[in-house]
């Protein structure tokens, strides 16, 4: 696997994923200290989707994020690059359709979503800017854009303490749980090199979005965006 940085191979990230499927949301428990399910929490209720609506859950993995909504009867999409990702979710979800995509180039209609969401995935797009634009794309006029990712912590020494827990014990723990221990070497620098919460929201705006705005969560370790498709925004 190549070294993380916003120039990404999208067949490494996508053979990466698949090799870890089977354990990755065992291991997302783990590295998080069990705060993904309270994340997960927060980016359903930012959404805000109500029965009867359909969602895009992209970089869905196996699911698991989408599972919220299929339980609440939403309409939900789990779209994701990687087949092995996809096997899975689908074996533990056969209620949820699950869509092999590029994040870059979605298989679905204009407007074809009332909202859409993507939660720690948009740093492995290899052209993430072109990803906040196709989800522009395939939601509705007046829809929801909510963008869970890795950030930056704002107080200076937890930042510090932070990135030293990223490349130092991580890769360690993820040796002893992992069948792909490399691959949580590369989530760590790609986190690392992740633009902060100023300039994500930039990307968002400039991508056709508008009115975003960010929410930290456990100190900035991660930053909620939402933002909204304007009524008049026609596709292109």
């Amino acid at each position: 696997m190549s070294r993380a940085s916003l120039e990404k191979r999208p067949e490494e990230v996508q053979a990466m994923f698949d090799d870890v499927a089977e354990r990755y949301d065992v291991m997302n428990e783990i590295l998080s200290m069990g705060q993904t399910r309270r994340w997960r929490k927060i980016v359903v209720d930012a959404l805000g989707a109500t029965r009867g609506q359909r969602v895009l859950d992209l970089a869905a993995g196996t699911g698991a994020s989408s599972e919220p909504y299929a339980d609440a009867g939403i309409g939900v999409v789990a779209c994701d690059f990687s087949h092995g990702m996809l096997r899975v979710g689908k074996r533990r979800r056969p209620d949820i359709d699950f869509v092999a995509g590029d994040a870059t180039n979605l298989p679905f209609a204009d407007n074809s979503f009332d909202s859409s969401t993507i939660s720690f995935g948009l740093r492995n797009v290899g052209e993430p800017k072109k990803a906040l634009a196709e989800m522009l794309r395939v939601t509705k006029p007046g829809g929801r854009l909510v963008v869970a990712e890795f950030s930056h912590p704002g107080w200076a020494p937890f930042r510090t303490v932070y990135t030293e827990y990223l490349m130092r014990a991580l890769p360690p723990v993820a040796t002893k749980l992992s069948s792909n221990p490399s691959a949580y070497v590369y989530l760590a620098e790609s986190i690392r090199a992740w633009p902060a919460q100023n300039r994500l929201a930039a990307w968002i705006e400039e991508a056709g979005w508008e009115s975003c705005r960010y929410r930290n969560l456990s100190g900035g370790i991660v930053a909620v965006h939402r933002a909204t498709k304007p009524q008049a925004q026609e596709s292109a």
